[in-house]
């Protein structure tokens, strides 16, 4: 993740920009929507963005000679839904970039596509699913990050290959290649940025359990049974 500021074509660049677009454009205005029908959210909100913000800034050297980084965007995603996760993830790179040097504005398209748009609705539909199915919730919120996190480099690892085949075996053998550089040895961090959602989250249903409540994620006071929480996030 964080593709370098120039290492993508130009027509790749801006494909996956265009791309992009229309899931950020939807977050902002899910965003304004959460603001102003829930105002007393703009905290969790601003804590769930900075999550994203730190976890993702921290890089860490690989045993393939890359550097891996959690991405943060599970706890985002499974709080406030991916559209606003869109948004945060987006303004997090976009950041990134100009302050830290972390991937570029010619490549922010696409890494937002992967970190800020796709690792966002694979965490929270693994999360949801698993929720319909009983399972706990700290379980659902464990594999929800851990799937975050690891599709985002396995889409990184699809961009890459598009942008450069293999000479021999073309894409697929660049997929191999990428695959096994990014997503392969991101899954120990994949765990660890499980286990850290997972304590975070208990944090936060001790100090906010009422938010928590409201947002569907923990059961309301009166409710026995976790089956029919949330039907509709």
């Amino acid at each position: 993740m964080h593709i370098a500021e120039g290492y993508l074509p130009p027509v790749h660049a801006a494909a996956w920009g265009v791309a992009a677009a229309p899931f950020v454009v939807h977050g902002v205005r899910a965003l304004t929507r959460e603001v102003k029908a829930n105002p007393e959210s703009t905290l969790l909100i601003g804590a769930s963005g900075a999550f994203t913000f730190v976890l993702s800034a921290l890089k860490i050297p690989s045993v393939t000679g890359s550097c891996s980084h959690p991405t943060g965007t599970g706890l985002g995603a499974v709080l406030f839904r991916p559209p606003v996760m869109a948004v945060l993830g987006t303004i997090t790179l976009l950041f990134q970039a100009l302050l830290l040097a972390h991937g570029g504005l010619t490549t922010l398209g696409a890494n937002a596509f992967s970190m800020a748009i796709v690792g966002p609705w694979a965490g929270y539909g693994t999360y949801r699913l698993l929720r319909r199915f009983d399972v706990p919730l700290m379980v659902s919120v464990f594999f929800g990050a851990f799937v975050a996190d690891l599709s985002t480099y396995c889409v990184t690892s699809v961009q890459l290959a598009l942008a450069f085949p293999d000479p021999g075996s073309g894409f697929a053998g660049a997929l191999a290649k990428f695959g096994g550089i990014f997503a392969v040895t991101q899954i120990p961090l994949a765990v660890s940025e499980g286990l850290l959602t997972v304590l975070v989250m208990r944090l936060l249903a001790q100090s906010s359990k009422g938010e928590l409540a409201r947002l569907g994620v923990l059961l309301p006071a009166g409710r026995k049974s976790e089956s029919t929480e949330a039907v509709g996030r």
